[in-house]
């Protein structure tokens, strides 16, 4: 029974279940409410919730603010391997605090700044990931830009997303290769299976050079075609610039975003100061 649940739980998590969540997230949620709104206005948003929550204190404000958040990220549609890996950032940084207090002495007013800073940390992360996970990387790029980024830095997020699917699928082939010239221990028993952790884990690591290699090879093919097409000169161009930048419009519904967002903010200051 257990070694069926293994085997289901690891044809799950495969390389290509991986990949896949990696590219429905970037380019899977096109349709979203958050998606198909203006970066510029995301982007101001996003400076809003990712910075305003550090200097706040008040429990019913930070309460407000990351309900807030947690409808936008359910609205964007993100990928349950982003939300999974968000759960564990939270815990990772925050959730092991608190069994750490209870565990070695503490009592039930430690619970309060904890919870604090929890919210403050969730917060934050869940309006990282509406806005750098639940909107297109070439529009996020734009918005970028008409911010005064520098061309390159833009650039390089959106191609920073189109590298991480062609890292993977290496990475998948490179372990591959290793699967067929190596001789993997039984993992029938407890001990066995051990031994088959560690012999993954010996396989990935000696993954790592022949994949940044062969990734090295891949960028450096990317890289000769942006010049052939004059992409240095086209970082450059006032005109350029202009063109990619055309596409960029405020719509109605950007402008009721914001003022939902303005007024849900404003509600909560109001019920901070009256609680």
């Amino acid at each position: 029974m257990l070694n069926k649940l293994s085997e289901s739980i690891l044809d799950k998590f495969s390389m290509d279940f991986l990949r896949n969540q990696v590219l429905k997230n970037a380019y899977g949620n096109d349709d979203t409410l958050i998606a198909m709104r203006d970066p510029r206005v995301l982007l101001l948003w996003y400076l809003f919730f990712g910075l305003v929550p550090w200097f706040v204190n008040d429990m019913v404000f930070l309460l407000g603010c990351f309900v807030l958040v947690m409808i936008t990220t359910l609205l964007a549609r993100v990928a349950g391997l982003v939300l999974f890996l968000f759960a564990l950032g939270v815990f990772s940084q925050t959730g092991y605090l608190l069994i750490a207090t209870l565990l070695f002495g503490g009592d039930a007013s430690a619970i309060l700044p904890l919870l604090v800073l929890t919210l403050k940390v969730t917060t934050v992360s869940l309006a990282s990931v509406t806005v750098f996970s639940g909107l297109d990387p070439d529009r996020l790029s734009n918005g970028l830009m008409w911010y005064g980024c520098p061309e390159r830095l833009s650039f390089s997020i959106s191609y920073a997303y189109r590298m991480l699917p062609m890292l993977m699928e290496e990475f998948q082939n490179v372990l591959l290769s290793y699967r067929l010239r190596g001789n993997p221990p039984a993992h029938d028993s407890i001990p066995g299976k051990i031994r088959y952790l560690i012999y993954q884990i010996k396989v990935i690591v000696h993954s790592f050079y022949p994949l940044m290699l062969n990734t090295a090879k891949r960028s450096r093919t990317t890289v000769e075609a942006l010049e052939i097409k004059g992409y240095r000169y086209a970082a450059s161009s006032k005109e350029v610039r202009r063109m990619k930048l055309a596409s960029l419009k405020i719509s109605y519904d950007d402008l009721i975003f914001a003022a939902v967002s303005f007024l849900w903010v404003a509600v909560t200051i109001l019920l901070s100061s009256i609680l």
